[in-house]
């Protein structure tokens, strides 16, 4: 262990109670999406907190975005602290929303309660806990080494969990990813602390509606049952599509094990009448639906292509247009995100293997996630493949009840991410 690598970990384990206090500081501000609640809020406190070590704040409101309005505007917030001579931008985004609390919490979901060494809340894992590590790991670098070469950036980002399209995207647009401006980008996502995720598998989401025709649910024999149009396509699906992507297995190194064939979730779906509110004790009507809707959630592979996955589900849906009577429907592409993946040997791969391997004496494993995160916009709107999500936290707690981050995964974390800034910006390790 080097010198310098001593003072660094020495400088994040004396952190400890900052460490603790700032992710639940964080898991407080209940920042869910939708509706995309509190976004001001912690990016304010995010960029008070990061001026007190010397960063400039930049607050960006990503106006015109998808679910950016006066009651919730798509405020993000970009942190940069300069060195002291020319040299690279090492950037750590983090998004700041988080998803709906559900059902099944023993914990306050927005208390950041400590317990047995671990911090519970909705976000905790996904990911304040990955964010606060940032944090903690850029200020004690700073700190060891306040002689450093070019720039350290914290960001954190709107709306990750509905797309990203007003956060990252929304900033790469704007330049905030110019590879001239940054080079090297950590994305703080629970993947394992020893493990580096270098891309994920491509989604496609889609809204499909069958048509039927009103009438008396007594006489439905005079109308037709879009509901029951729906059921056939259902029936497909389980018939002909899910055995078919079963069947495709990916090299990406895609964890969990599940998540290396291709998959589709349906999302919701809805026929018929709208529902009664909750505090209703009205009876519904006596109705034959005219349209039912359902939203898929495809996720495909990248030895897959978006025209394969897309025109697989249009075949199915038009081989029943014309088997089954009075069959009618209508697709609409809700969106659509390719599969993305930097080079094994990329700069900032490489750098933080190494730290991984210094610090914590593990041969680094490289995975891919089943979910699409940022890197995507970082990718395909920034031009930036310098890109990877090296975080704490277990990817599965993402958001389940009683989701919680680790205290000393996000120590050893905040050590590999201090030493990845020591490799790039100082000539010390």
């Amino acid at each position: 262990m080097s010198d310098l690598q001593t003072r660094l970990a020495k400088r994040i384990e004396d952190k400890r109670d900052d460490l603790i206090e700032l992710t639940q500081e964080l898991i407080r501000i209940p920042t869910l999406n939708p509706p995309g609640e509190n976004y001001r809020e912690i990016c304010t406190y995010l960029g008070e907190r990061m001026a007190r070590s010397g960063f400039a704040m930049e607050m960006v409101r990503a106006e015109g975005a998808p679910g950016d309005c006066t009651k919730y505007p798509r405020w993000n917030v970009v942190c940069r602290r300069e060195g002291t001579r020319a040299g690279e931008c090492v950037h750590f985004n983090s998004h700041i929303d988080v998803v709906e609390v559900g059902a099944g919490w023993t914990f306050d979901p927005f208390g950041g309660e400590l317990s047995d060494g671990k911090i519970y809340g909705r976000g905790a894992c996904d990911m304040k806990g990955g964010l606060a590590a940032s944090i903690i790991a850029a200020e004690a670098f700073a700190e060891e080494c306040p002689d450093y070469a070019g720039a350290i950036e914290i960001s954190g980002t709107a709306d990750e969990e509905s797309g990203g399209y007003g956060g990252v995207a929304y900033l790469a647009q704007k330049g905030f990813y110019d590879p001239k401006r940054v080079q090297h980008v950590i994305i703080p996502e629970p993947l394992g602390v020893d493990q580096i995720c270098l891309g994920h598998r491509g989604g496609w989401w889609a809204e499909i509606e069958t048509f039927g025709e009103i009438a008396h649910g007594c006489m439905p024999f005079l109308g037709d049952c879009a509901v029951r149009h729906m059921g056939a396509v259902l029936d497909k699906f389980e018939d002909t599509l899910y055995p078919a992507m079963a069947a495709r297995h990916t090299e990406m190194p895609v964890i969990p094990e599940g998540a290396r064939q291709s998959t589709m979730n349906i999302n919701s779906i809805h026929g018929g009448q709208n529902e009664q509110a909750a505090d209703s004790t009205a009876l519904p009507s006596h109705c034959v639906p005219d349209s039912c809707r359902i939203v898929i959630d495809r996720r495909y592979l990248a030895e897959e292509d978006y025209e394969g996955v897309s025109g697989e589900v249009k075949d199915l849906l038009e081989g029943l247009r014309v088997t089954r009577p009075n069959f009618e429907y209508e697709m609409r592409e809700l969106n659509h995100v390719a599969p993305s993946m930097t080079d094994k040997e990329a700069p900032v791969v490489q750098t933080v293997a190494r730290s991984i391997e210094a610090v914590m004496g593990k041969k680094v494993r490289y995975v891919a996630s089943p979910g699409t995160y940022d890197q995507k916009h970082i990718d395909r709107i920034g031009k930036l493949k310098n890109c990877i999500a090296y975080g704490p936290g277990i990817l599965e707690l993402a958001h389940k009840p009683d989701e919680y981050v680790g205290v000393d995964d996000m120590i050893d974390s905040a050590k590999v991410m201090a030493h990845a800034l020591a490799q790039l910006l100082t000539d010390e390790v």
